[in-house]
């Protein structure tokens, strides 16, 4: 079966709806993978940054150990999530019909395909990941319902949607959804049945112009 990468965004921690994506993405019969997104403890390395004065690639290995903390929030929520810090971890996990959290320091901070700055948070590496894995689909999950499916990858960075190293780690053959707060009540029932809720995003809308 095809497999899917779903970014589960930092704004997400301190809302209502937090326990619904997280039961929702538990009880997929989609094959996932689940990516944590930095959050409130990114903003922390933010506001140290800019206090401290440390560099730009200091802030990029303590920004992924941020999404790391967040991924130990999500796992702690429900026991059919596993840990993954490994693509080995992950086949694991799957394995075992479990839903991997990806725990990404160990991968992702190595990696020299990753660039050390702020232009590449979750979304891109949700992204990157993707790629690794061969997965047929991505999803984001943000708390945010400024998007359409007239929206295209472009349009979502213009507005800061999505991060500016999104464009450039989302492969190709990869189809891009995007989930807002409206979706969160309905998910539980679309991955049950092995579908993706949110929105499918065109990576340019001048292009599906042209072929239409």
């Amino acid at each position: 079966m095809k497999r899917a990468v779903v970014n589960l965004g930092g704004s997400t921690a301190s809302e209502a709806a937090l326990g619904e994506w997280i039961a929702a993405l538990a009880g997929s019969t989609l094959p996932l993978v689940i990516v944590p997104g930095g959050g409130r403890f990114a903003n922390e390395v933010r506001d140290a940054q800019k206090s401290m004065g440390f560099s730009d690639k200091a802030a990029h290995a303590m920004a992924i150990l941020a999404m790391d903390q967040f991924g130990h929030v999500i796992l702690d929520r429900d026991d059919r999530l596993a840990p993954a810090r490994s693509l080995q971890d992950m086949e694991r996990a799957l394995r075992g019909r479990k839903i991997p959290v990806w725990l990404p320091s160990s991968l992702a901070i190595p990696a020299p395909d990753i660039r050390a700055s702020w232009d590449m948070t979750s979304d891109a590496l949700a992204a990157w990941l993707a790629g690794k894995l061969g997965a047929h689909a991505l999803l984001l999950v943000k708390q945010t319902a400024a998007f359409s499916s007239g929206d295209d990858v472009a349009s979502l960075t213009a507005r800061g949607i999505v991060d500016a190293g999104f464009a450039a780690m989302l492969p190709a053959g990869v189809d891009f959804h995007l989930a807002g707060p409206h979706d969160a009540t309905i998910a539980g029932a679309m991955l049950s049945s092995g579908k993706l809720p949110g929105t499918l995003i065109s990576r340019s809308v001048a292009a599906v112009r042209k072929t239409g």
